[in-house]
């Protein structure tokens, strides 16, 4: 999947959906490279079930975005490929594209070069009410339940490749200079921890609570101690995989969501 830089131009351009002129983001392209292919990006092209094929689409792309699977500024395949590995009709997708567009994750881009883009800056979480906090812990309870899960399995089958990537994360977390950047390596770290199990129902798993993960973490506030105390905690889950010790790293993973649920508590409903 090829992917590309670009710089963003506004135009007026009309809502499928509402037939209202609107500013919409479009852009000059330049070559860069194209995102690696792991076993949780692949599952985002999997095929779309019906009946809630736009809902599902809008959903499966959204969530791939705010994760950094779909890295920024990368490009998606052609409409016609993406609709028939997704099993949709063309006219589905471009709906789906189009309220993705609107809602800052995609811009479009027209001409011989054009196609369709991940946003320079996407949205990192939903525009999330109060109200999601509602079914608040049911997410938290979940999270340690995937994270606790493929730490055991990780400490048995992690390969030395699965280590590296996983370091690298953590060093791109140092370096991070905003939220927004630290948060997708952080995403991609976990999913990298799954993915260290070879399961791909876990890969899913993971990949379904970091996202609702998200939509919780962008209402808490992120100072830098505390993302250096979270980063140095995947360091010493590095260092339990790497000694293949399943507890040291369960403990670890726990100790890890636990700081979460503490910053949560206060705004989670009595």
């Amino acid at each position: 999947m090829p992917s590309t830089r670009y710089r963003s131009v506004s135009t007026t351009t009309r809502s499928l959906r509402t037939s209202t002129a609107r500013q919409c983001t479009f852009a000059l392209v330049e070559p860069a490279s194209a995102p690696e292919r792991t076993p949780a990006l692949e599952a985002v092209f999997q095929p779309v079930q019906a009946p809630t094929t736009f809902e599902e689409t809008v959903e499966r792309l959204g969530t791939a975005i705010r994760l950094g699977l779909l890295q920024p500024a990368s490009r998606l395949p052609p409409e016609r490929d993406l609709a028939e590995r997704l099993r949709i009709s063309r006219s589905t997708l471009r709906l789906a594209l189009t309220t993705l567009v609107e809602s800052g994750h995609l811009v479009s881009l027209r001409g011989r070069a054009g196609g369709t883009f991940v946003a320079e800056r996407p949205p990192l979480g939903e525009d999330v009410a109060a109200t999601v906090l509602e079914g608040a812990r049911e997410v938290l309870d979940y999270r340690v339940a995937v994270e606790a899960g493929a730490a055991v399995l990780a400490a048995e089958r992690v390969r030395r490749a699965d280590l590296d990537r996983l370091a690298e994360l953590t060093e791109r977390m140092d370096e991070a200079e905003e939220f927004e950047d630290y948060r997708r390596a952080d995403v991609r770290f976990h999913i990298g921890v799954a993915e260290a199990t070879g399961s791909p129902r876990i890969v899913a798993a993971m990949t379904e609570v970091q996202g609702q993960m998200s939509n919780l973490i962008a209402r808490i506030a992120h100072p830098r101690a505390v993302l250096d105390n979270s980063n140095e905690q995947h360091r010493r889950l590095i260092g339990y995989l790497r000694r293949r010790d399943a507890g040291g790293a369960v403990r670890v993973a726990r100790e890890h969501t636990e700081g979460t649920e503490h910053i949560l508590a206060g705004l989670l409903p009595k």
